[in-house]
């Protein structure tokens, strides 16, 4: 028996699960402490300047990430050094490049006189220094997941969202600092992650010696697609955030209100991105090793059975969304309970079929088809964008918006098969018969 406990603390799947979870439960006691310490107004305001951080964010290391981790997958010694160094030198070019362009815009706004959410204004004084404060941990990130060792990824990442959540304790009970003194103090523990990663070696600052002009050219002629999928993937979601903010009406006191379903249903997606973490690497060394069918076999199963854990996660989601909606945002949002309610039960919709659209774009990239992946996602990410200008600025609802999200997913699935389909012809029926197979042989399918 002990073995077998044993043997499930280190199975991959259950590690990344737990390091995802590890990092969202704090992340989920922040949020609350926020909304609970920051008026409505200056909450928007937080929430428009970390989504536009956490967009760009994905700018900055969706050029390397995707590419490092298959490169790392099978490289020795010496050729992680040299990955690792050359990848840190590309993402330090992109931080230069961006801080200049962040204080550039912020100097025309303030010549021009413009109005705009003063979350813009935030994001374009302090990203630069969040990007250099978040630069070593995240380029770390990568190894941590070629070498799929999740567990000191889940410290690392602990460490800088740790700190910050006991910081917003006490300042919760005792100090009651503002808005951009927060802002300060999250730059400051990701700072500390970042220092923690290049103490160790992890990030690649101690290789940049060995930086290799060829190495940096693969990565990005790779990455760049696989950035584009990551940036309109994140526009999927954070361009509601962004259209909203615009909006005269709504403003920050909607994205307020519309944060909370949305971090509900980012709570519920966590077993998601645990597993396209740990199915990426796997589908890849099939495809490298030309074994298709094999690759087709570990997508079926994954697709099939993370939807059907998904099922009852949505129907929880479904019965209990305003005990939901008002545990997390707290009593300044009663007022707006039955819309938020309804917006949250729109997004258990999306939650169901988040599984399928997601795991045919890993496959995608995968089978070294980062191109098509690119195109499904820029198709989702254009349709998303018109049908949120409709729903904030013609609608002015967010229920709106939140329907919108479905229905470029279901969009995503379509273009996901048809592609999957051309190209390797996969067959949705597969699914429920490899689900069972995975079923029988878990040992097979996860150790």
């Amino acid at each position: 028996m002990l073995q077998k406990i044993k043997h499930i603390g280190k199975e991959k799947n259950l590690s990344s699960l737990m390091a995802n979870v590890s990092v969202a439960f704090l992340g989920l006691l922040s949020f609350m402490l926020l909304t609970r310490q920051l008026p409505k107004e200056l909450f928007g305001e937080w929430v428009l300047f970390i989504t536009l951080a956490t967009f760009v964010d994905l700018l900055r290391f969706g050029l390397t990430r995707t590419s490092s981790v298959r490169l790392l997958s099978g490289a020795d010694g010496n050729q992680k050094k040299t990955i690792l160094g050359s990848s840190f030198r590309i993402n330090l070019i992109l931080l230069i490049a961006l801080a200049l362009l962040c204080w550039l815009l912020y100097g025309l706004v303030i010549l021009a006189g413009l109005q705009i959410n003063n979350g813009y204004i935030l994001f374009l004084i302090y990203y630069p220094f969040l990007a250099l404060s978040n630069l070593s941990w995240n380029n770390a990130m990568s190894l941590f997941q070629a070498e799929q060792n999740f567990k000191r990824m889940m410290w690392v990442r602990l460490s800088n969202v740790g700190l910050f959540c006991l910081f917003l304790v006490l300042n919760h009970w005792w100090l009651a600092w503002g808005l951009e003194a927060i802002i300060w103090v999250n730059i400051a523990v990701n700072a500390f992650s970042g220092i923690w990663c290049s103490l160790k070696n992890w990030d690649g600052l101690t290789y940049l010696v060995n930086a290799k002009r060829k190495i940096e050219k693969e990565l990005v002629n790779f990455g760049k697609y696989s950035m584009g999928t990551l940036i309109s993937s994140s526009l999927l979601k954070s361009s509601d955030t962004f259209i909203i903010g615009m909006s005269p009406i709504l403003g920050s006191a909607g994205i307020a209100m519309y944060a909370i379903p949305l971090k509900l249903t980012d709570l519920l997606g966590i077993p998601l991105h645990s597993f396209t973490m740990t199915a990426y690497p796997r589908m890849a060394k099939k495809a490298v090793e030309d074994d298709v069918l094999g690759a087709k076999k570990i997508f079926y199963s994954y697709v099939g059975i993370v939807t059907l854990l998904f099922f009852p996660v949505a129907l929880v989601g479904f019965v209990f969304a305003e005990q939901m909606v008002l545990f997390l945002g707290g009593k300044e949002y009663l007022d707006a309970l039955p819309l938020l309610t309804l917006v949250f039960r729109v997004f258990t919709v999306y939650i169901m079929l988040l599984p399928i659209d997601r795991f045919t774009g890993v496959l995608l990239d995968s089978i070294n088809k980062p191109k098509l992946n690119l195109y499904k996602v820029l198709v989702m990410t254009f349709s998303n964008i018109i049908l949120n200008v409709l729903a904030v600025f013609v609608f002015e609802s967010l229920v709106a918006v939140a329907v919108g999200t479905v229905l470029f997913t279901i969009m995503g699935m379509i273009m996901g098969f048809y592609y999957l389909k051309k190209e390797i012809q996969v067959e949705s029926r597969q699914i429920f018969s490899e689900s069972l197979v995975f079923l029988k042989n878990l040992k097979t399918h996860l150790g």
